[in-house]
């Protein structure tokens, strides 16, 4: 089994709500969820003007192949409305894998671990909730030690448990 790592975020409409129906369709279709973090409030990241997100990491446990797993998160975003109109732009869910095992992917439409979230403080902050000893294959660190090196200054605050 592979431990899976989904961060879900949303910005536009009931945040929360889209949150919830992510992870009753991840669970519908993929696998039950193993674990969860909180959910974390955090300002835009790459388009400042844009809304709050809200964002959450979950943990799957699964065999199925991570290009499977891609395929059935796109969907998911598509039944929850998810355009994709401009670079970080708003959106109702997006659902990005974080980590796929141990795995390294470099694919055209996969890049696994996520190339970005070592950046990002509302990915680091939830992932270290639920993983805080698990290794960036690529750093060979932590997340916990990752989010202790963080230069993301963006406000990533706890709002539900």
């Amino acid at each position: 089994m592979n431990d899976v790592y989904l961060l879900l975020g949303s910005n536009l409409g009931d945040r929360y709500l889209f949150l919830q129906q992510a992870i009753k369709l991840i669970e519908g279709q993929i696998v039950p969820i193993t674990k969860k973090s909180s959910v974390y409030e955090t300002q835009s990241w790459g388009k400042s003007d844009a809304p709050d997100y809200l964002n959450q990491v979950i943990l799957l446990q699964t065999n199925m192949p991570a290009c499977l797993i891609l395929e059935k998160i796109l969907a998911i975003e598509n039944v929850l409305g998810r355009r994709r109109e401009e670079k970080w732009g708003s959106r109702t869910i997006d659902i990005d894998i974080l980590f796929y095992g141990d795995a390294i992917i470099n694919e055209v439409n996969l890049k696994v671990p996520h190339p970005e979230l070592h950046k990002r403080r509302f990915t680091l902050e939830p992932l270290s909730e639920i993983a805080p000893g698990f290794k960036h294959v690529g750093f060979e660190k932590t997340v916990s030690d990752l989010k202790n090196e963080l230069k993301d200054d963006l406000i990533v605050k706890k709002i539900y448990f």
